[in-house]
């Protein structure tokens, strides 16, 4: 195995050991990227020299018995919306083309703090507004999308070319993704994870989230990145804490909502198997299953585009004006549909949200943690502009992957995508777990407990 396969968790505690330098973990995973960024286009700005100066660093303090902790010395790689001083923050956009940070973001510091190696800022769909991530392929398919907007970084994750990465999710930008390369993808709590110095869509649905390759791994990230800062309006007074899954695995007592609306409404068939088949699991486990309703199922998706079209518009009221030809032909038309919004229909989509959050809360005091699929249907092929299900009907692939990830960005309730299989074309399948607001410790318990029954993942196939 080289090292560039190992999960953060594995890596670490090779450093900590002495057993791998992190030298060598850094030229391994800048080896690997070099091998599949070819095919896969997961990266906007490789930071290869920079890594190598970091890692001879990290090296150096770690023969000096001073570890900074369980990143030191790990790979990392950030979407291109996060800001790092000195280096290109692009968006993914000719409008942000010239633009390099001139400070940290708060995130990108706490990582450096921690010691993490930065090789580089990953893909997203333009500004994030998309679920695709054109110019990224998936990782067990090129022929298919990679998810967006955090393509980019669940790609970097999947195919070895990052130990972990770091995202944003609106409506589902980390989730999706995760889903569709088979890596563990979270959305904390709306405001654990500022997001200062994060380029942003809509400042009330925006969250900053982790993709690594175990849920170990994901909590190990964000017990680095959690925590209050005063910069962000929005952030949360609760402090960060140590976010690792313990136990053997037993969820005995803990009650699972199966949602019986909504979440396995128009979802492929091979989608809902997998993750009913892990639902039983759970119960193996201990696990009680709970029939939940979902409620205010009818106005979610008016909900979320009600407040995301407005906020972006407003974010890109003086570009949109002076240079609206940078902009790419379905972002501009979705930026130019927010000036048509008016107040009243802002306001109308705020109020709903605060009834979904108040129905949600009611909701969660019946279940510890709901469990469901992440998106309704595998990665679509790439060019593919809709889905069509079994009745006929048709949706639009943004809208049918959004569908089932929007409403955590609306109530602000963490969110973590598991894998749970693979389809009969070799195409990974998430399970997606919500619980109350600042659960994240307990959502990674379960998540934990459930990979525990799973053999070990590999990188993807890159074919």
């Amino acid at each position: 195995m080289q090292p560039s396969e190992l999960s953060l968790t594995a890596a670490a505690d090779a450093i900590r050991e002495r057993r791998m330098s992190p030298v060598e973990l850094v030229d391994s995973v800048l080896d690997r990227l070099a091998s599949v960024e070819p095919h896969l286009g997961a990266y906007a700005t490789v930071t290869a020299e920079r890594a190598r100066r970091s890692a001879r660093a990290a090296e150096r303090e770690a023969a000096a018995g001073r570890l900074r902790g369980p990143l030191h010395g790990i790979p990392m790689a950030l979407k291109d919306l996060i800001d790092v001083a000195g280096t290109a923050t692009t968006a993914g956009s000719r409008v942000r083309a010239d633009h390099r940070a001139t400070a940290d973001s708060t995130v990108a510091a706490r990582l450096a703090a921690a010691g993490a190696v930065l090789v580089g800022k990953t893909e997203t769909h333009e500004f994030a507004y998309g679920l695709t991530t054109p110019q990224t392929r998936n990782a067990w398919n090129r022929d298919r999308v990679a998810g967006g907007s955090s393509g980019g970084s669940a790609v970097a994750v999947a195919a070895g070319a990052a130990v972990f990465a770091l995202g944003t999710d609106t409506g589902g930008s980390v989730r999706v993704p995760a889903a569709l390369n088979g890596v563990v993808g979270l959305k904390p709590t709306y405001g654990l994870v500022p997001r200062h110095g994060v380029t942003s869509l809509s400042w009330s649905l925006d969250h900053v989230g982790t993709l690594t390759r175990s849920v170990e791994d994901a909590a190990l990230v964000l017990s680095a990145v959690a925590g209050p800062d005063p910069r962000d309006q929005a952030s949360l007074p609760a402090a960060a804490g140590d976010y690792r899954p313990g136990g053997e695995g037993d969820l005995t007592g803990l009650r699972v909502g199966v949602p019986g609306n909504y979440y396995f409404d128009r979802v492929d068939p091979e989608v809902e198997s997998a993750v009913r088949t892990a639902v039983d699991r759970l119960r193996a486990l201990g696990a009680r299953l709970v029939d939940v309703e979902i409620p205010m199922t009818r106005y979610v998706q008016a909900t979320h585009w009600g407040l995301m079209v407005p906020e972006a518009t407003a974010s890109h009221e003086r570009t949109l004006r002076t240079v609206p030809d940078l902009y790419g032909a379905d972002v501009r038309v979705l930026l130019e549909a927010g000036e048509l919004l008016s107040a009243g229909d802002y306001l109308r989509a705020q109020r709903a949200r605060t009834l979904m959050r108040q129905e949600w809360a009611r909701m969660l005091t019946e279940v510890d943690v709901i469990a469901a699929p992440t998106v309704p249907v595998t990665a679509v092929p790439a060019g593919e502009s809709s889905v069509t299900w079994s009745d006929g009907t048709e949706e639009s692939v943004s809208d049918a992957y959004v569908r089932l990830s929007s409403p955590a960005n609306l109530t602000g309730v963490p969110a973590l995508s598991v894998p749970v299989g693979h389809d009969r074309a070799g195409l990974p399948i998430g399970m997606q777990l919500l619980g109350r607001p600042l659960s994240e410790a307990l959502l990674l318990r379960v998540g934990h407990a459930y990979e525990r029954t799973e053999p070990a993942r590999g990188l993807a196939p890159v074919r």
